[in-house]
């Protein structure tokens, strides 16, 4: 995470979605459909539906086209396989209430706030219109729609350039310790969360929450730390 201490003043937040604002997780699914079998269930997520299989719908590669070539390859589990696109909402739980609460006080605060998310262009309408605080952005870029996305530094670049944003002054927060990298490959700000209470102290020795004075700039560095 980038300390606040040696960087100069935020200008805009960059939020990610899932397991910063939305708790997403497929083992909430696929827990009820192995009936608690957290063995088996493991064993599936590592061997059959896995996020290196996922990662091409964050692409934009519709579920359609992923779904049969693996159905093909592990016959036994079809309905398993296609219990991820059918039943993708059972995978979230809800809004991960704290970290909502600083995205209201950031957009009270007046700081421009942005999502950057790694989603299938078939959810987001639907997640869009779940979760109201979805529409609360200046500006969202979803990997879906894109046809790239993180840790790819392109999209990274697709978001500054979009919203007209100075790497330098933008941070990024983020719960994969891999798109934090990217993104300080990208010249941004970047912390890796952890928590609301871990977010909220970073953003209150940053100077971004109202009430709370910022820091006096120095010169900017990013590294990551835990």
């Amino acid at each position: 995470m980038t300390d606040p201490g040696t960087t100069g003043r935020i200008r805009a937040v960059v939020f990610d979605l899932g397991g910063v604002l939305l708790d997403w997780n497929p083992r909430y699914l696929y827990r009820r459909l192995f009936d608690g079998d957290d063995a088996a269930m493991e064993r599936f997520l590592a061997e059959v539906c896995t996020m290196e299989w996922h990662h091409a719908h964050d692409l934009g590669v519709p579920p359609e086209r992923t779904t049969p070539p693996l159905v093909a390859a592990h016959p036994e589990y079809e309905e398993l396989i296609w219990a991820w696109s059918r039943r993708s909402e059972e995978m979230i739980a809800g809004p991960i209430d704290g970290t909502v609460e600083l995205l209201a006080e950031l957009k009270e605060a007046g700081v421009p706030c942005y999502a950057l998310t790694n989603m299938e262009r078939e959810t987001y309408p639907l997640r869009r219109e779940r979760f109201a605080f979805l529409s609360w952005f200046d500006g969202t870029v979803v990997s879906g729609f894109e046809g790239v996305a993180k840790p790819d530094t392109a999209v990274f670049e697709l978001l500054l350039n979009r919203f007209d944003l100075d790497p330098s002054t933008t941070v990024l927060i983020d719960d994969s310790p891999a798109n934090v990298r990217a993104a300080t490959r990208a010249g941004m700000q970047a912390i890796e969360f952890g928590s609301p209470d871990q977010l909220r102290d970073w953003l209150r020795q940053a100077g971004l929450l109202a009430g709370f004075t910022s820091l006096p700039p120095s010169s900017p560095t990013a590294g990551p730390c835990r």
